[in-house]
């Protein structure tokens, strides 16, 4: 159990270390305690805090740097969010106060303006698609047996995908399975669209058309599209400036994560936790793989009232100036919840 004193010591060490990347020394921090100590009785203090793991040494004669222990109390304890700058605000606002057409543009552009208010790599998820529903389904022909088929769903997003037909295909049978989806789905959640597609939207389309796996596919395909899991990263190569592992195998793998949508999602899911609270994992509470052992990933969830809720989070060092970063993740949460309901209200009642 550490005394007063050694937790106002504690901060003052993350706070220093996370604004330099120096170790800290006992003669500079006399200078920054909030209270009259001899250098002595810090020197004693840090000891103690080193004996208990919060603290550790780069070499025998340096000064101290926070431990993952070290990190994980003061978040958890010592933590004061730190209020977001004028600038920073205004930053937010203008950025998210440009027209988008798509709410993939928005989202997409929100983490970008994260990466760059915070200088690390940021990610933000797209409001949950349980309850979008399809709203129409087209295929159009673009000449030499080409297609594109166009789907809309009920929250103004719309996927498409080219296709190529067979040279002996009925284009009027296709147009038939259309009008037939059209009357069959719209109006139902894609999660209920495709189940159907399991289920019994085959055998209706056999009774159009010969060989309809090439048509389901191409269908499967785009409804999959509308209604999966939406993350955009902004800032991937922040992640060169402050990694201190530089073999390229671990490069890599972390770079990797990043296109994998399932392994990003799995891990930004467990990082967020269901309440309004922003949630800090250090090191190996990220993910067992080691490449995350200098990396701390900051979560929050941003509420768009009836439509769903998503995710922004951002990856930086464990050296990372917590308050500074949770109070712009706070802000910018706010700020792009209120953008997304502009839009939702702007889309419903046009």
């Amino acid at each position: 159990m550490l005394t007063q004193r050694q937790k106002k010591i504690l901060q003052a060490i993350v706070r220093q270390y996370t604004s330099t990347g120096q170790p800290v020394g006992s003669k500079h921090l006399v200078e920054q305690l909030p209270f009259k100590v001899s250098s002595a009785t810090v020197r004693n203090e840090m000891a103690v805090l080193e004996d208990q793991g919060y603290v550790t040494k780069e070499h025998s004669s340096s000064g101290r740097v926070p431990s993952k222990l070290g990190y994980r109390f003061y978040v958890d304890h010592l933590l004061d969010p730190g209020a977001v700058t004028d600038n920073d605000l205004v930053v937010i606002q203008n950025s998210l106060g440009t027209s988008f057409q798509k709410i993939d543009e928005i989202v997409s552009h929100s983490a970008d303006i994260l990466s760059d208010l915070t200088s690390y790599t940021a990610f933000t998820l797209k409001p949950e698609q349980a309850e979008v529903h399809l709203s129409g389904f087209r295929v159009v022909p673009l000449g030499n047996q080409k297609v594109i088929a166009i789907l809309v769903t009920d929250s103004g997003d719309v996927e498409s995908q080219p296709f190529t037909l067979p040279r002996d295909f009925d284009t009027e049978a296709l147009q038939a399975v259309v009008r037939m989806i059209n009357d069959q789905l719209v109006g139902l959640p894609l999660v209920d669209v495709i189940r159907r597609l399991n289920d019994d939207i085959p055998a209706r389309i056999l009774q159009y058309m010969h060989g309809a796996d090439g048509f389901l596919e191409l269908f499967d395909n785009v409804v999959s599209r509308a209604s999966r899991e939406r993350f955009f990263v902004g800032g991937r190569l922040n992640l060169l400036g402050y990694s201190t592992n530089q073999d390229p195998q671990a490069l890599q793998a972390l770079y990797g994560l990043l296109d994998h949508n399932d392994e990003l999602s799995h891990l930004l899911s467990t990082g967020s936790s269901d309440d309004d609270t922003i949630n800090v994992k250090i090191g190996s509470e990220i993910s067992k793989d080691q490449i995350m052992d200098d990396y701390s990933l900051i979560t929050a969830k941003y509420n768009v009232d009836q439509y769903g809720k998503g995710i922004i989070a951002v990856l930086g060092p464990t050296r990372m100036p917590y308050s500074r970063t949770i109070g712009i993740v706070n802000a910018f949460r706010q700020e792009l919840a209120k953008r997304l309901l502009d839009y939702y209200r702007h889309y419903y009642d046009s």
